[in-house]
């Protein structure tokens, strides 16, 4: 995790799929997590609306969503003329080739305005770095390890990464277990369900 480029990476405009806002309320500490990055922090018009959606559900995500956009910490964009073609791409398709609508518009988005698409999700991820490989990209395990949230969350920085994983369900990434398993320690990865279930036996 020391060698992300997310890390070393010069400030720029980051955005942000549902699964990281879901994850970042999970924490209970996303204004901080927001505030401490070096970066502007966006989320798709697509992902607000997909958020709405699942307040029928009881999920007030999009509710504490917009508390942070009243804030100023985090910006709604939407896609644009140039983003709308590789939105479309994304959409439209086999089911092996295409995502949903918020990740899509997430992609779209961070190639237009020359972004770091932040997603979690394989399938996502997988298709972004096929498509385009030459765009940055992020995930909520990143974040949330970024030495200057460590500093900011200090003595609560593990429990927040707990929360995200037990509350959020948060995915890591493969190539970032190891660096979240050695920050939780072996009990709270054990008591982690989303982790797969080799890392948490061999915690």
């Amino acid at each position: 995790m020391n060698g992300s480029r997310f890390f070393a990476s010069s400030p720029s405009l980051l955005i942000a799929d549902a699964s990281i806002i879901i994850n970042l309320n999970a924490s209970e500490r996303a204004a901080d997590i927001v505030k401490a990055l070096p970066h502007r922090f966006a989320v798709t018009g697509n992902a607000v609306v997909e958020l709405e959606a699942g307040e029928g559900n009881g999920h007030d995500d999009a509710r504490q969503l917009q508390r942070l956009i009243r804030a100023g910490l985090v910006e709604r964009v939407e896609i644009g003329a140039a983003g709308a073609p590789i939105y479309e791409t994304l959409i439209d398709g086999s089911a092996r080739s295409t995502l949903d609508d918020g990740e899509a518009a997430t992609i779209a988005c961070a190639v237009e305005q020359g972004g770091f698409a932040l997603l979690d999700e394989r399938k996502a991820r997988s298709l972004c770095a096929a498509s385009f490989a030459a765009l940055p990209m992020a995930c909520t395990a990143e974040l949330l390890m970024h030495p200057a949230v460590a500093d900011i969350l200090g003595p609560e920085h593990i429990t927040a990464v707990v929360r995200a994983l037990q509350i959020g369900r948060m995915r890591v990434p493969s190539e970032f277990l190891a660096a979240v398993t050695r920050l939780l320690g072996p009990d709270h990865t054990a008591a982690c369900s989303s982790l797969p279930k080799a890392v948490r036996q061999t915690a």
